[in-house]
């Protein structure tokens, strides 16, 4: 006879922890950890997971930013003594376990699985009774309000753990949460669990972690600047100025709307006025697998007098399917594309960063654009402890790409009065141009 299992398995919770593992038990059903580095996030949620999947039998979902996160952090993934994360389920309450969809079967019928929020549009049809969104703060927040519903509708639960990256949605979470009665809501510093020493701090000051870094990953700092942000000091200076705010469409200006599309990702627009030497982004949309007749019937529900529609250079080049180019495609149906000059990354963010003093944000209806606004940021080498030179690609790309063509659109009208006889449709002589020192 094999000896009992006892779930949670090789887990007891530290002092600091015990709080929120028992927070389901108390009769949270949602949930909030702010979470130092390395103060066991992880390796306390997904005992709580485990510990819930076999008191009732269902669906539970571990969600990470990426798929490609979730597999190494883990599937793959262990503590610091080496303990693998997914021991914590043994072989014993295991009836099957998939590597290619990251899922295990448990005995009593459970399934628990791993996913990216990055593809959370995969998970559709299913109904999970339990999720751990870890690292919520770089998450796509669609795919919380995806879940939110499903969860509400079968008395699921639902809990976030992150570290701050700024005012972002995952700061907005937290200030909800924080005054909401029915949400368990907790921020635990390196001061609060001594996990993490402050001899330890300085080691990785003296290694190059820098400080805005050091309150964040240390101190739960939602005022430290989200480092590696490419648009961080522009929207906290917008905040501070209360220009996120109620922003109006005012039907004696026209619309223009400034686009990225996607032909394998995201579609976004923002639709702006300018308002005297003001830009008013009066609205935001985003939506992924959509033919461009979708975005011509929203715009047209929206009821706006458009004036111009900007697109970036590629979409001359790239098709959304065969035969035509995007271009081409847009024109057949009603849309003509003013089509921008073609910059490197770092100089569209340069004429990007240059025009948001004179922008106001509509804060509802722009809410996803402007998180993504926020989110945008370099890749960061862990290893080598540097920031890329390229941005990191993922859900807030697509906005802020967007915006990009906004801000390119505005050098170039610049540079249009500065040279009268530059040709509108020759974006190389542009191009040029910037690069002698616009």
């Amino acid at each position: 006879m094999q000896p009992k299992i006892r779930i949670p398995h090789n887990f007891a919770p530290r002092n600091y922890q015990i709080a929120f593992f028992n927070a389901i038990s108390k009769g949270y059903k949602r949930g909030v950890a702010v979470w130092h580095r390395r103060a066991g996030k992880d390796k306390t949620a997904i005992n709580i997971l485990a510990k819930e999947a076999f008191k009732r039998k269902g669906l539970y979902w571990y969600i990470f930013p990426t798929y490609k996160q979730a597999r190494r952090a883990i599937w793959f993934g262990m503590d610091k003594a080496g303990y693998k994360f997914m021991d914590h389920f043994p072989p014993q309450v295991r009836k099957r376990s998939n590597d290619t969809d990251m899922l295990v079967e448990l005995v009593n019928g459970s399934i628990f699985q791993i996913a990216g929020s990055d593809s959370y549009d995969a998970l559709m049809g299913s109904n999970p009774l339990g999720c751990i969104f870890s690292e919520y703060s770089l998450q796509d927040p669609r795919a919380w309000d995806f879940i939110r519903p499903i969860l509400t509708e079968n008395k699921g639960w639902a809990f976030f753990i992150y570290t701050p990256r700024g005012h972002n949605h995952a700061w907005d979470l937290y200030n909800m949460a924080v005054d909401n009665e029915a949400w368990f809501c907790e921020t635990l510093t390196i001061r609060d669990t001594g996990a993490v020493s402050k001899l330890d701090v300085e080691a990785e000051r003296a290694a190059g972690m820098s400080d805005d870094m050091i309150e964040q990953e240390f101190y739960c700092s939602f005022e430290a600047a989200l480092p590696g942000a490419y648009y961080g000091k522009e929207m906290a200076k917008a905040e501070k100025e209360n220009r996120l705010t109620g922003v109006p469409y005012q039907p004696g200006f026209v619309v223009n709307t400034y686009w990225d599309l996607g032909y394998r990702d995201s579609t976004a627009i923002w639709f702006a006025q300018d308002a005297g030497r003001e830009v008013h982004l009066i609205d935001y949309y985003e939506a992924s697998g959509e033919s461009l007749s979708h975005y011509r019937n929203v715009m047209n529900e929206r009821g706006y007098t458009y004036g111009k529609h900007y697109a970036p250079h590629d979409i001359k080049k790239h098709e959304l399917g065969p035969g035509k180019t995007l271009w081409e495609q847009a024109k057949s149906i009603g849309i003509k594309f003013q089509v921008m000059p073609k910059l490197s990354i770092e100089d569209g963010i340069e004429a990007t960063r240059q025009i948001f003093s004179i922008c106001w944000f509509d804060k509802t209806k722009c809410r996803r654009g402007i998180d993504a606004l926020k989110s945008y940021r370099k890749d960061y080498d862990e290893e080598n402890r540097v920031f890329r030179l390229r941005p990191v690609h993922d859900w807030a790309s697509d906005g802020a790409d967007a915006f990009r063509t906004l801000g390119v659109c505005h050098k170039f009208q610049e540079a249009k009065e500065e040279m009268k006889d530059l040709d509108y449709g020759d974006p190389e002589n542009y191009a040029g141009y910037y690069r002698g020192g616009l």
